[in-house]
């Protein structure tokens, strides 16, 4: 079973990855100046943190008050100080990065139902989503709603630190991933008599934390977290799209990224996060979808055939569940595969896939990143219907009243750790009225607080299958094939309902079949995160 590492004893072997910051070496006779490492330092408090860490000469670069921690460049000599210092937890600070892809157009929309609640006014008015990504392209259909209103409440780079109060920046996005995945879920112009955007009519706070080549670190996208929930009630910033995932180094609890995403579940804010894009294997959901609290995403494909659910596919690269703490996951699948949306010509994924982008200002790519912009769409959808859910009453609703992919006899044709409850249906969950089936057993004040943490119910048997714990029909050898047609079917009956979403308390693991574990363990200096916009 999973062995949890202790980060006082194995930090001293934990480099970051590409955020190596090496100082110049000076030609002159005196003592040369050591090249330092990016850490993130944990503590009691936000004010022990930076003591430490000036205690040992090193210099602070980000506070983390979320989560009582900074970031910090240290020498080799200071983080083994550090490492020795009573209280103290250190991490490397790791890497993110997103990847772009492509394919041809696909009309989600129509392919989830959220066309029938535009007829109907629910377009997401008065709901805004945070887009924690490489910021955003200041193209007329996201800065304007459907009304022709301005709707980018606010643009704040977490790279730099820096607020544009006057939110007057023409575009803040050099990449394309976060001008996609933006476009994804509030694009408010209509192609034949059909929104291109999920919620077209939803607010924007734009947070940059991924640079020019899609890549980002821990540090900075924890404080893009930190100012969202700072500032949601002043942006009424309900929902979070974390379009990007990490592989795991840890259990869900002890990674810093995670506490983060806790402490915006905690506060009120829908985190909808990406399951990754290492599929089609088992267990290869990323941070921070491993959070058991949150919205994982999972991707699918309508085959180039938006109006014909039978050919459906599920995507050959979006990760699969469990987690490592027996979590089923993701918890539901949506449109990922060929999406269009918009980017700029020169922005860095389309000027090195030209053959893309269309009509010099859309492009086409696929992945769970953009499976999750239609979740966060259909949330700002549900939202506005009632604005009184709470983040686990729109988890209970989004899996409760999504498709199940069916085969003819009504079986499974994808297991739940592929496909979660099914794929999203905006019109479903918008009415759905189910309450009470996401999270249970859970406790989320005990998690953050360490006072307690958590199990799901899935279990590997010594065949190799995966099994929900007291249940039938669930198991799963991890395999991906399949040649058959299948129905969404939005009438499957859970054997148990959805008790296989929540947990139980922690009580020190369980074996997996063939073993799975953290190796002891620090992070190794070679690991590089990858994102999930494949």
């Amino acid at each position: 079973m999973c062995q949890s590492f202790n980060l006082l004893k194995f930090a001293s072997r934990v480099t970051a990855v590409f955020l190596f910051v090496g100082l110049l070496l000076l030609n002159v006779s005196f003592a040369q100046p050591q090249p330092t490492h990016s850490f993130l330092v944990q503590a009691a408090d936000l004010e022990t943190a930076v003591t430490a860490v000036e205690a040992v000469g090193g210099t602070v670069t980000h506070q983390l008050g979320l989560i009582n921690g900074v970031g910090a460049e240290l020498t080799d000599a200071q983080q083994t100080m550090l490492a020795q210092t009573e209280g103290i937890q250190l991490v490397a600070n790791q890497s993110l990065t997103t990847a772009g892809s492509k394919g041809p157009y696909s009309g989600y929309p129509t392919v989830i139902g959220a066309n029938l609640l535009h007829e109907q006014g629910i377009t997401g008015k008065n709901i805004t989503v945070a887009v924690i990504d490489s910021g955003y392209w200041a193209q007329s259909a996201l800065n304007k709603n459907t009304s022709g209103q301005r709707r980018v409440l606010a643009a704040y780079d977490a790279i730099n630190d820096s607020f544009d109060q006057a939110n007057t920046l023409d575009s803040t996005d050099d990449y394309g991933h976060g001008t996609h995945v933006s476009s994804i879920i509030l694009n408010s112009r209509m192609v034949g008599g059909q929104y291109n955007g999920v919620a077209p009519d939803a607010n924007l706070v734009t947070i940059k934390a991924f640079d020019y080549e899609g890549k980002g670190n821990y540090l900075d996208v924890i404080r893009a977290i930190d100012w969202a929930i700072a500032h949601k009630d002043e942006y009424n910033i309900r929902i979070m799209n974390l379009s990007f995932s990490a592989t795991p180094q840890s259990y869900y609890w002890e990674d810093p990224l995670n506490q983060a995403v806790m402490q915006a579940w905690d506060a009120g804010i829908i985190v909808v996060a990406a399951a990754g894009n290492a599929g089609p294997d088992p267990m290869t959901v990323g941070v921070p979808g491993n959070v058991p609290y949150i919205i994982t995403v999972g991707a699918m494909s309508d085959n180039h055939t938006p109006a014909d659910g039978t050919d459906d596919i599920l995507a050959s690269f979006s990760s699969a569940g469990p987690t490592v703490e027996g979590f089923v996951k993701p918890d539901v699948v949506a449109p990922g595969g060929h999406m269009l949306g918009y980017m700029d010509a020169n922005m860095t994924i389309a000027a090195e896939h030209p053959e893309y982008h269309q009509r010099g200002t859309y492009f086409t790519m696929s992945g769970t990143s953009q499976a999750t912009a239609v979740t966060s769409g259909v949330v700002a959808l549900m939202l506005q219907n009632d604005p009184t859910l709470t983040p686990d009453d729109v988890k209970c609703r989004l899996m409760s009243s999504a498709h199940t992919a069916v085969d003819e006899n009504g079986e499974l044709a994808y297991s739940i750790f592929q496909q979660g409850a099914g794929q999203v249906n905006a019109y479903d969950a918008v009415y759905s009225t189910a309450s009470g089936c996401a999270n249970q057993g859970l406790d989320l004040a005990a998690d953050l607080d360490g006072t307690a943490h958590f199990g799901g119910p899935a279990m590997q048997d010594d065949d190799g299958n995966f099994n929900i714990m007291n249940t039938d029909g669930f198991a799963w050898s991890g395999g991906f094939a399949w040649s058959g047609g299948f129905a969404w079917s939005g009438g499957f009956a859970w054997s148990g309902g959805f008790a296989w979403s929540g947990g139980f308390a922690w009580s020190g693991g369980f074996a997996w079949s063939g073993g799975f574990a953290w190796s002891g363990s620090a992070i190794p200096p070679e690991t590089q995160v990858q994102g999930t916009a494949q």
